[in-house]
């Protein structure tokens, strides 16, 4: 009779206690569904698009949302991802002693080069499990934005794609029209 390994599931607590008691280092981690995920290096692209998207935000959201760079965001007891940024609902102060929640946050935006299949198989599931309203994943390769709206436990019931020449607004801050060249480069 073959027997399968147990896995140790980790909680947001486990994980932060262990992180504050330095176990981790200086290593780029998330807690994807209890389990410690290893981030891949940040490259330049997806480095500079991350400074592009905040940029952009910063500059023209004003005081309706915060801007939130590769940050926490609390997802239930199991998960502590770090998107590459997310809008939250202000006050900022709201976020002095505690990381976001999925209702705090109006956007959250990946940037995937080399890891898209990750974050459309494994996070974005997670993300829209847990109520996070929006989701675009930034697929740099692909030249284009994937944008996932109303979210449930099995998945987006709307996913868009808008590449060169077109633009892209969030649902919370319609207003704010951003064109995907300017995102992408």
């Amino acid at each position: 009779m073959a027997v399968e390994p147990t896995r140790i599931l980790f909680t947001v607590d486990d994980y932060e206690a262990l992180g504050q008691m330095g176990f981790f280092g200086h290593r780029r981690l998330e807690l994807i569904e209890g389990e410690i995920i290893e981030m891949t290096p940040i490259g330049p692209d997806h480095g500079g698009c991350v400074m592009i998207l905040n940029s952009l935000f910063t500059s023209r959201v004003g005081d309706r949302a915060v801007v939130n760079v590769q940050n926490p965001v609390r997802l239930g007891d199991l998960s502590e991802p770090q998107p590459d940024l997310t809008l939250l609902a202000p006050p900022l102060e709201r976020y002095r002693h505690r990381h976001p929640r999925a209702t705090d946050i109006l956007l959250l935006i990946e940037v995937s080069d080399t890891t898209l299949r990750f974050d459309r198989q494994v996070k974005l599931p997670v993300y829209a499990k847990h109520g996070v309203m929006e989701v675009w994943i930034v697929d740099l390769k692909g030249q284009a934005v994937e944008i996932h709206r109303q979210p449930s436990p099995d998945g987006y019931a709307i996913v868009e794609r808008r590449g060169r020449g077109q633009t892209i607004s969030s649902e919370a801050l319609p207003d704010l029209v951003i064109a995907v060249d300017d995102i992408i480069g």
